[in-house]
């Protein structure tokens, strides 16, 4: 990895909503091998809400649009109310996404970390 990457996550708390257990394992070994620090990874909107309200401050967030039978939709709204930026992850197009988050960055799995970082803190 590069500097400018390790520069870019190290010390940053970062939120991850990930319901797939192997990407969610990957991801936060990745960002923590970075030197961010990983609040989650949390599977639901229930969860990922409560550790918006719990956590003091994040820095950033990746959020998988699809958590089982919903979606990430409510989590990204709390998170820009707080002035986090995030990110979505997804597998799917981008058709499903509601028009005012057209200016949120996305990620098609599978993805790499360095563009995922530059992706949330661009």
């Amino acid at each position: 990895m590069s500097s400018d990457i390790a520069d870019l996550a190290r010390g940053r708390r970062i939120l991850v909503v990930e319901d797939e257990y192997l990407i969610a394992a990957d991801l936060c070994e990745a960002l923590q091998e970075l030197g961010a620090e990983v609040v989650g990874p949390v599977a639901n909107v229930t969860a990922a809400l409560a550790e918006i309200d719990k956590v003091d401050a994040l820095d950033g967030a990746t959020l998988d649009v699809t958590l089982g039978q919903e979606k990430s939709f409510e989590v990204a709204a709390a998170l820009r109310t707080r002035g986090v930026p995030f990110v979505f992850l997804t597998g799917y197009s981008d058709r499903g996404l509601p028009a005012q988050y057209g200016d949120v960055p996305r990620c098609d799995k599978p993805f790499d970390v360095q563009t995922l970082l530059r992706a949330i803190f661009r």
